[in-house]
């Protein structure tokens, strides 16, 4: 057993699986601490290196493209302090540190773990059923649906429109971008429908606009990495892609939602809301434009 025990968390190694506990001190990010415990299989690493610095240094894991639902639903996008997959190791263990990546990578060495991109999640993601509350309403997925329900101070467009409940068949991805506490963030669920005309996060009922604290924002890819967890692998998309036949060979077109199809309907219920009053004549042409511009 390979183990090295920090204020920032605990990497434990016992030659087939790397445990990773957050530490409980107030200095770890809210975010690490929520998503909790995670045990990474020996073959969804790709590598695991030790950065010293002049103060203290710093053990990272990477992690092999495919194998991860949470890295797949933030895109690299986590800031340094909420990465689960980074530890901050003081400067008098840092030989202890060296020795853990050392024994990690001695191990892939022998059992020869695949440097090709995964086809499949390996590791679960966090689990169900998970709510998390941000600046522009509440989120929940219970495995099945996602469901959002609106504060007060949400756009009138999404309170309008009540409490959206998503199910999962329905959904295409999950897009994700942290608040930054200078620029907005957001969570949107992407459907079939509303693949081809993405408004504005403040306006759009299938998103959550992130604005507010951006230490419990941040809690909104506990959500993103659980749905994405139960989505269709990536993988399964470029081998339909693959597998579907050239146009000299199909017999006929393939049947798809048609765009303008889409286009029309959201045009239709944004003119609906601003006859009932829900949207003010100027809200309806910076949101119509939106939606034109997307297309």
């Amino acid at each position: 057993m390979a183990e090295i025990i920090q204020q920032d968390g605990t990497w434990a190694f016992d030659g087939s699986t790397v445990r990773i506990t957050p530490g409980l001190h107030r200095s770890v990010a809210l975010f690490r601490q929520t998503y909790g415990e995670i045990a990474v299989p020996l073959e969804a690493v790709s590598g695991v290196v030790y950065e010293p610095e002049r103060k203290r240094g710093r053990l990272r894991l990477r992690l092999r493209e495919g194998s991860d639902p949470l890295l797949r639903a933030t895109g690299g996008r986590l800031p340094d302090a909420a990465d689960p997959y980074r530890l901050t190791v003081d400067l008098e263990r840092s030989g202890i540190a060296e020795y853990v990546a050392e024994e990690i990578r001695q191990a892939m060495l022998l059992e020869q773990t695949p440097k090709e991109p995964a086809t499949t999640y390996l590791l679960p993601g966090p689990p169900v059923p998970v709510s998390v509350r941000s600046s522009d309403g509440t989120v929940s997925f219970d495995g099945t649906r996602v469901r959002i329900d609106w504060n007060d101070t949400s756009d009138r467009v999404k309170r309008a429109t009540g409490p959206r409940i998503i199910d999962i068949g329905d959904l295409v991805q999950v897009e994700w971008l942290p608040n930054s506490g200078y620029e907005d963030g957001f969570l949107r669920f992407v459907t079939r429908e509303t693949a081809f005309s993405k408004l504005p996060p403040e306006k759009d009922p299938f998103a959550l606009d992130l604005w507010g604290s951006t230490r419990r924002d941040l809690l909104t890819a506990l959500v993103a990495t659980a749905v994405t967890a139960r989505l269709p692998h990536p993988s399964t998309h470029a081998a339909d892609h693959a597998a579907r036949p050239r146009p000299t060979e199909a017999a006929a077109p393939p049947q798809s939602a048609d765009p303008h199809d889409v286009l029309l309907r959201r045009l239709r219920e944004l003119g609906e809301l601003n006859r009932d009053g829900v949207l003010t004549d100027e809200e309806f042409a910076v949101t119509k434009a939106a939606v034109l511009r997307n297309f």
